[in-house]
């Protein structure tokens, strides 16, 4: 029983001893490994019990370790003088490697080699997640050479350099890219935006001695044109005269303005062209035409041609093209041309009659597979003499007074002598007008660069 008996009284029953530990007092036998190898168990010395509680969470562990010589602790018990370690390197544990208190290492691998401290505690412990790696915190060594890994550097140039490329030349396609892009942006802007269509208005003069608004002078437009051209999500804008020396309200303001910045126009019906405007004598005093009106609207088409932007003439709109290219109109159907039919009676847009597209016209193109349509008739004057550069687009089917013209030298000047916004309300019969609008604001989007 006495054999049995720890023969060093400073280390504790239950501490584990080195298994090939001799009697008291003898050195160890040659075939132990050193102190600082790393086949030493962390647990078989004082110094490695103290590195073992210093890794533990326990505050009572680390409490008790000490610092001994060559960097290691000795652990104590309570009521014991601390005992001097081993001259002998013995290893150091990392933080990052946490046990049990009081639980034994693992058995050493046989038959390793020798290794630095720093080295065996790294090879040893596993790393923990979140733990500082090996190294960290060392100096760093400006000495050394750190090539790249295998593989970071292209073995050759990238695709977008060639092999003559210059750095001027490099920058030249950046700038050019970055013009395009720009301009591609703009032209975005431009084609996407809503197109802007004016309207010529109808002049109301003030009667003689009249009082209140019949004494002033009216500008307005029929609610149909507009809510026609608006049914293509178009902004449709009124364009009134405008007056060079106002006396009231005088302005800078010239009808070239509004063909800068509007998209196309739009030559509403309404009175009469007066004969003045084509060199002729009005046969009848109650049929003198608006002169005033002539005069504000040829100077807003010639406006519109020549900025290069469409017109779309209506009724009086298409004779007045007919006049501003210098033709000349029948002032009265009925009386100048017996043998033509009725254009205009009492039910007023209710009334109608056919007409034909002759062959090769724009019409013809305009409504595939329609050669003869159905539209309304208000009016009592006609085209008489046709304008230069104007080409015949369609006739009436009865009598062949012309219906429709369009000049030859712009995109897009046409003129109707029906009401194309009164067609869906007239019935189904009607011709259908809408591939007529959506040619008109396509050249108005086409033109407006």
């Amino acid at each position: 029983m006495s054999d049995n008996k720890s023969d060093h009284p400073e280390v504790p029953d239950g501490a584990s001893r080195p298994a090939d530990a001799g009697p008291a007092g003898a050195p160890a036998p040659s075939s132990s490994p050193p102190a600082g190898s790393p086949s030493a168990s962390p647990s078989a010395s004082p110094a490695g019990e103290a590195a073992q509680r210093a890794s533990t969470d326990a505050p009572e562990s680390a409490s008790t370790v000490t610092p001994g010589a060559g960097g290691a602790a000795a652990a104590s018990a309570p009521g014991e003088l601390p005992k001097q370690a081993p001259a002998a390197t013995t290893p150091s544990i990392p933080i990052s490697e946490t046990a049990e208190a009081g639980k034994s290492a693992p058995a050493p691998a046989p038959h390793t080699e020798p290794a630095s401290t720093g080295e065996a505690a790294a090879s040893a412990a596993p790393q923990r997640p979140g733990a500082a790696p090996a190294g960290f915190g060392q100096a760093p060594d400006f000495t050394a050479h750190h090539p790249p890994p295998p593989g970071a550097i292209p073995p050759e140039p990238p695709r977008y350099l060639r092999a003559s490329d210059s750095a001027w030349a490099v920058f030249g396609r950046i700038v050019v890219a970055r013009a395009r892009q720009m301009f591609d942006r703009a032209g975005q802007r431009i084609t996407q935006r809503t197109l802007r269509i004016g309207v010529s208005a109808r002049i109301f003069h003030p009667e003689p001695g009249a009082l209140g608004l019949r004494g002033k002078t009216l500008q307005y437009l029929e609610e149909s044109i507009a809510h026609w051209v608006m049914s293509r999500d178009v902004i449709v804008f009124m364009i009134p005269t405008v007056g060079h020396q106002g006396m009231l309200h005088p302005s800078n303001i010239r009808l070239r303005d509004y063909a800068k910045h509007l998209d196309g126009l739009l030559l509403q019906g309404g009175a009469d062209v007066s004969p003045q405007t084509y060199a002729e004598v009005s046969p009848r005093p109650e049929w003198p035409g608006d002169r005033v009106r002539d005069m504000y609207e040829l100077e807003l088409l010639h406006e519109f041609v020549e900025s290069g932007k469409p017109v779309l003439g209506v009724c009086r709109g298409c004779q007045l093209i007919n006049v501003a290219f210098g033709g000349t109109l029948f002032q009265d159907i009925a009386t100048e041309v017996p043998t033509a039919g009725v254009h205009v009676s009492e039910h007023y847009d209710q009334h109608r009659h056919a007409v034909t597209f002759p062959q090769g016209s724009t019409f013809a193109t305009m409504f595939p597979g329609r050669r003869e349509a159905i539209v309304n008739s208000i009016h009592h004057q006609a085209v008489k003499n046709l304008g230069r550069d104007l080409t015949v687009e369609a006739v009436s089917a009865g009598d062949g007074l012309i219906e429709a013209v369009r000049y030859r030298r712009s995109p897009f000047v046409v003129g109707v002598q029906w009401h194309p916004e009164f067609h869906r309300a007239g019935g189904p019969e009607l011709l259908d007008c809408t591939p007529l609008l959506d040619t008109f604001l396509r050249s108005a989007r086409e033109t407006r660069f």
